[in-house]
């Protein structure tokens, strides 16, 4: 289908009380290009930036706090334990240090 069709058929719901003109709206932006292709998940992951004021070696559990919502210490907790599980807490935070750019 082309955009064209995505929206007629989008007015056409609309017209018919399928939609309300809020949930059209929506779905308008989001066929315009207001929403990534990926949807929120992989803009979360492309916007993650390693923090530069909330740190302790590399920004990483500061970066991670601004892009989840749970606080840095939680993240710090959860490399902490998962260090003591096997060593994946060391693994996790060095990979996330080399390829997540920082702010």
């Amino acid at each position: 289908m082309s955009l064209t069709d995505d929206l007629a058929r989008l007015d056409e719901m609309r017209r018919n009380g399928a939609l309300s003109e809020a949930e059209f709206q929506q779905a308008k932006d989001r066929l315009l290009g207001g929403m990534p292709a990926g949807g929120p998940v992989l803009n979360a992951l492309n916007q993650l930036r390693r923090s530069r004021s909330d740190r302790w070696l590399a920004g990483v559990c500061g970066g991670l706090a601004r892009s989840t919502g749970l606080e840095s210490w939680g993240w710090r907790l959860i490399f902490s334990v998962l260090l003591l599980m096997g060593g994946m807490g060391i693994v996790a935070y060095l990979l996330l240090w080399i390829f997540v750019p920082e702010e």
